[in-house]
């Protein structure tokens, strides 16, 4: 049974935003006291966390649709609706998140790093918040907008000070068995390992991580066997540790062309791997002739560069030279790295002449269309009750204050003409009438409602019934017939 997955594809959805309420407040005395719908909540967000305990995505490979609840329903009295409850999803270190194009979206390093995977609708306004001087008895409330609905895929690359590459059966998983106290699977055929195994190795003072990587073969870097599959979790780590076998059974293979394959491979996979810091490891030198052979090759590594240690999994030999030169090096590369700055926060202002929305023309069946795209406009026709007279000439009144009737004119659009706002698969389409703007201003004054006016003063009162009385007596005498 699978208990290690390293990539997966999470169909992450978040909370729809709750609707608006259109209500009016009635008592006693009282029955028209005003608009009183409370907002609808905000709807919930999917949130990936880095969370040290998590070593898979296993989780995610048997559950990939993950949703966050939904935003309830203002009501009356203004009373606004629950907020959606936000899902938190923990990743491992070491995660990447990409869009199903490939494009990084994040790289999640560090306990506690966050990444937003879908954004909570926002909740409708009520009847309440829209009233205004001039509109002071909204009959209509804005719908909750849909949260977003987004595919990603998660990729882990594991996060370790160094790490251990070779051959199958080189002896990977017994040396970081005995220089740590990870538990690996051993036995000596190839592709024993089939997932990364990582140790914690304490040299001295200096405490650092060692990854296992899974054999690599003739070809890896171009996805043979598991290559691509391995080979991604080599990237973060700061050191590179060549494990040799020098009691290989093969007659067709030395320690030497088995270093050579491996540095093949890595320069083919890039990724930076040819610039880090290289160790070799002459493995099995207790077994008959692993130790001649050690001898034989040993001056030929040195001669190339590398530092050279020869080894024992089994019998514990030079394990404790290599442990001390492996935090050498990997103190060596955390000096070398920059410091960790505070979070900044990066500001991105929009361009003078940026409206906020775009008009393209396009032809459908000969006949033209105007396409609006943009944030504002998509998402309050997604608001809109279009059952509602109201509701549409508000949207009406917004879109014209927004410029859309004047960009739609330049465009060149003539009465009649499709107008569609939004992206092809779910557009509102009507047709244009180029006298939208003065509709617009006429249905925006809807809601006026003169009982919801300020009542007038008792004197003032008097006043005007003494005066309708004195205009009625005069109507009265200028057309008594006698």
């Amino acid at each position: 049974m699978t208990t290690f997955v390293d990539r997966v594809e999470l169909h992450a959805a978040a909370g729809n935003g709750g609707h608006g309420c259109a209500s009016v407040h009635r008592e006693k005395f009282k029955p028209l006291g005003g608009p009183d719908g409370g907002n609808g909540g905000r709807g919930g967000d999917v949130i990936l966390v880095v969370d040290q305990d998590v070593t898979t995505l296993l989780d995610y490979h048997h559950s990939p649709h993950r949703k966050a609840t939904n935003g309830q329903p203002g009501a009356g009295d203004n009373r606004s609706g629950k907020d959606g409850q936000d899902l938190v999803l923990p990743v491992p270190d070491g995660t990447v998140v990409l869009d199903k194009q490939g494009n990084v979206l994040a790289d999640l390093v560090g306990q506690g790093t966050t990444f937003v995977a879908g954004q909570g609708g926002r909740g409708g306004l009520g009847n309440a918040a829209l009233a205004s001087a001039r509109r002071k008895a909204p009959g209509f409330a804005l719908l909750g907008v849909p949260g977003e609905e987004r595919d990603v895929v998660l990729e882990l690359k594991t996060v370790a000070d160094v790490a251990l590459v070779g051959y199958p059966s080189a002896g990977k998983s017994s040396l970081i068995s005995v220089l740590s106290a990870a538990k690996p699977k051993i036995a000596d055929y190839p592709f024993t390992t089939l997932v990364p195994n990582l140790g914690v190795v304490t040299a001295g003072s200096t405490v650092y991580t060692v990854a296992d990587v899974p054999g690599l073969i003739p070809g890896a870097s171009q996805g043979r066997g598991l290559g691509l599959e391995f080979l991604r979790h080599v990237e973060r780590c700061s050191v590179l540790v060549h494990v040799l076998d020098t009691a290989t059974l093969e007659s067709d293979r030395d320690p030497v062309s088995d270093l050579d394959v491996i540095e093949a491979e890595l320069r083919e996979y890039g990724a930076g791997l040819e610039n880090r810091p290289r160790i070799v490891v002459l493995n099995k030198i207790d077994v008959p002739d692993g130790q001649d052979l050690a001898d034989l090759v040993r001056p030929d590594l040195e001669e190339r560069g590398y530092r050279v240690f020869e080894v024992s999994a089994v019998a514990h030999k030079g394990l404790k030279e290599l442990s001390f030169a492996l935090a050498e090096l990997v103190g060596e590369a955390r000096a070398a790295k920059p410091k960790e700055e505070a979070t900044r926060i990066v500001i991105r202002p929009k361009a003078v002449d940026d409206s906020g929305f775009t008009v393209t023309r396009e032809d459908a069946d000969g006949e033209p269309l105007y396409r609006v795209r943009g944030e504002k406009p998509e998402r309050w026709v997604r608001q809109t009750d279009f059952n509602n007279d109201e509701a549409v000439g508000y949207l009406a009144d917004r879109l014209s204050r927004l410029g859309v009737e004047e960009e739609l004119m330049k465009a060149g659009a003539r009465n009649g003409d499709g107008v569609a706002i939004g992206p092809e698969e779910n557009a509102v389409v009507f047709d244009w009438e180029p006298t939208m703007m003065a509709g617009a201003e006429m249905l925006g004054r809807r809601g006026e409602d003169h009982r919801l006016e300020a009542p007038r003063p008792a004197a003032q009162r008097r006043r005007d019934r003494e005066a309708e009385r004195d205009e009625a007596q005069r109507a009265y005498d200028d057309f008594k017939p006698f």
